[in-house]
């Protein structure tokens, strides 16, 4: 995280490069990804989290910021369009500050460096990679089988949260994941052979989907689970190109 020597970069160049690299093209997505306000036209400072709340626009303006990086944007397919009460808020003191927002879902998490489910991996020591028939489910082998107790321990203390846990009674050996909300996969994780699976979320039916299907679920937190993918590209583009970068962690028990 740089300090003395930082550059001022054109916010046109950081997008083009993020773009290049996360190929926002090739996603069916729920959202705009790229530069989502542009507020700004050129980057020194850059402010990463996990969601564009405005608690998180506040602490980047605290902390004069250029932009903001995010994993959670706006303009969600289906949402209303007008920029009123809170939306408005929100883009109001983005403009207000001069405060740029470049946000990416999808091409996030399916990054296989920089990406949530790469980051995810790494984070619990799992030597892993993208499922040959799903490119957003990951997976791996685990040297030895480990009981639940111990992959729910490593879970804890890797992620600084207890999951929630469906325990099938079974050794673990292969165990797939995909971050966020994504808990309806456990149908491809169990086709796939896999004993385990972890997403972020769980709902009525992943309890029952878990026991029918005899696959360990755990449910690790939508935001806990995501909070390394923008963390590492904002980290990577402060290298690349001698920016500062600082990642704020609003904690989220969801």
């Amino acid at each position: 995280m740089p300090s003395a020597g930082v550059e001022m970069v054109p916010l046109a160049e950081l997008v083009t490069w993020c773009n290049a690299q996360l190929r926002p093209a090739d996603f069916d997505d729920y959202c705009p990804n790229g530069l989502q306000v542009e507020a700004c036209t050129r980057v020194r400072r850059i402010v990463s989290g996990v969601t564009a709340s405005l608690a998180l626009i506040e602490a980047a303006i605290t902390q004069q910021a250029d932009l903001l990086l995010v994993h959670h944007g706006y303009f969600w397919r289906g949402e209303p369009s007008p920029l009123t009460g809170m939306k408005g808020r929100r883009i109001h003191a983005l403009m207000q500050h001069h405060l740029s927002l470049l946000a990416y879902h999808l091409p996030l998490d399916a990054h296989p460096i920089l990406g949530n489910n790469a980051r995810l991996g790494q984070q619990l020591g799992l030597d892993g990679q993208p499922d040959a028939a799903h490119h957003l489910l990951w997976g791996a082998t685990l040297p030895t089988p480990m009981h639940t107790t111990e992959l729910t321990i490593r879970i804890r203390q890797r992620l600084q949260r207890a999951p929630v846990v469906i325990d099938t009674g079974r050794p673990v050996q292969r165990i797939a994941w995909c971050t966020g909300a994504a808990q309806d996969t456990i149908i491809q994780a169990a086709a796939a052979g896999y004993d385990a699976y972890l997403s972020g979320e769980i709902s009525e039916q992943t309890q029952h989907q878990a026991q029918e299907l005899g696959i360990t679920y755990f449910a690790a937190g939508h935001h806990a689970t995501e909070r390394y993918g923008v963390q590492a590209l904002g980290e990577y583009l402060a290298s690349h190109f001698s920016l500062y970068h600082e990642f704020i962690d609003l904690d989220n028990p969801a």
